[in-house]
């Protein structure tokens, strides 16, 4: 009778252990297909926004036309809000209001109304303050370990390689 009690006893205990471990091996890979997912909507949306911003920093400077595609724009605003934590959300929707305010004063027409230098980087500063702080929000979001940024790289006002 004592073995089949430990036998048993075993046996369950063996079953729980599977069980549970592959609960935590599942939860594990949720949060790291979350993870890859974010960064991943993370990374589309401020290379949009680094993109159109060029564009018409660009087209200002060189009274030149121009054009995007807004949609794609639209959607890596939806896909990076499905993806994210609350408090990145609110970063999100904070730079949103922010692009859409800066893109009301630059989006004219380039060839007979470009804004100068000076009034381009008026315009993109709200912007380039919201993706600061859109930035730092996904960083705290990653983990204690990523600290803040001082300041953004591309984008309207940071450093970038078109200048």
């Amino acid at each position: 009778m004592n073995t089949l009690i430990t036998t048993a006893a075993g046996a369950l205990a063996a079953t729980v252990g599977v069980v549970v471990g592959g609960l935590v091996t599942r939860r594990s890979q949720d949060r790291h297909w979350l993870r890859e997912k974010q960064l991943a909507a993370y990374a589309e949306l401020l290379g949009h926004y680094a993109q159109f911003t060029m564009v018409l920093k660009r087209a200002h400077a060189d009274r030149q036309g121009w054009d995007y595609e807004w949609g794609e724009w639209s959607a890596a605003l939806v896909s990076a809000s499905i993806v994210s934590p609350p408090k990145v959300a609110a970063e999100i929707i904070d730079f949103a209001q922010a692009v859409n305010t800066f893109l009301d004063r630059a989006s004219v027409d380039t060839t007979e109304h470009a804004l100068t230098a000076h009034e381009f980087e008026q315009a993109s500063m709200a912007p380039a303050a919201a993706q600061l702080n859109l930035i730092n929000a996904i960083r705290r979001s990653l983990g204690r370990r990523h600290g803040a940024l001082s300041e953004a790289i591309g984008g309207s006002l940071g450093p970038s390689l078109t200048g």
